[in-house]
């Protein structure tokens, strides 16, 4: 979570996977409730949700879980941890990521024009897969002449930085499969058991 900006509760979600049947390893066989994974736009929260009845929404629709009145989600169960997700849902999850942050390409960059050190040894640009030191001082020193205004100004100015969006896509997923991830960029601390 980047420093200086307030936990925001989850407004928006993603839908991963529709489980009409509830999940499946559940040993009450009885009145199964259908099922909604979704990841959330804001904090990449996972959470599974009761849709309203008669409603099944598609994968990759975008449902509002806020406070209100709300078309597709009765109401949002729990929050849950990435190991359970269906196996549709994994499969979706990182598309939808990539397309949250694409949808949301001032807020993303804007780690790219602000990210510092983490340690003496270390910077927050790094802890992006395939970053290492080259490109990482290709930025700072790309920045230091102005700050980047969209993911394309990025890679025509960084040579060999291709595709920010996958990058942080794939930061983000790794992410929410690890809750022991020392350092958390993008996504909220897991919950506790």
């Amino acid at each position: 979570m980047p420093e200086g900006r307030p936990p925001k509760r989850e407004e928006v979600a993603r839908v991963l996977d529709y489980l009409p049947y509830g999940r499946a390893p559940e040993s009450r066989s009885y009145q199964k409730q259908p099922l909604v994974q979704a990841v959330g736009e804001a904090n990449f929260v996972i959470m599974e949700m009761t849709p309203k009845d008669g409603v099944v929404p598609a994968a990759g629709t975008r449902v509002y879980i806020g406070s209100g009145e709300r078309e597709v989600i009765d109401h949002v169960n729990r929050r849950i941890d990435y190991a359970e997700l269906s196996n549709s849902a994994k499969l979706e999850l990182p598309f939808e990521i990539q397309q949250i942050v694409l949808e949301n390409e001032a807020r993303f960059i804007r780690f790219f024009n602000d990210a510092g050190p983490l340690t003496t040894r270390m910077h927050a640009l790094e802890l992006l897969p395939g970053i290492g030191k080259k490109l990482m001082w290709a930025v700072l020193n790309e920045r230091k002449k102005g700050h980047f205004k969209s993911f394309k100004d990025l890679m025509e100015r960084v040579k060999g930085l291709h595709y920010p969006e996958k990058l942080i896509a794939k930061r983000v997923e790794d992410e929410l499969m690890d809750d022991r991830i020392k350092y958390r960029v993008f996504t909220t601390e897991p919950r506790r058991k």
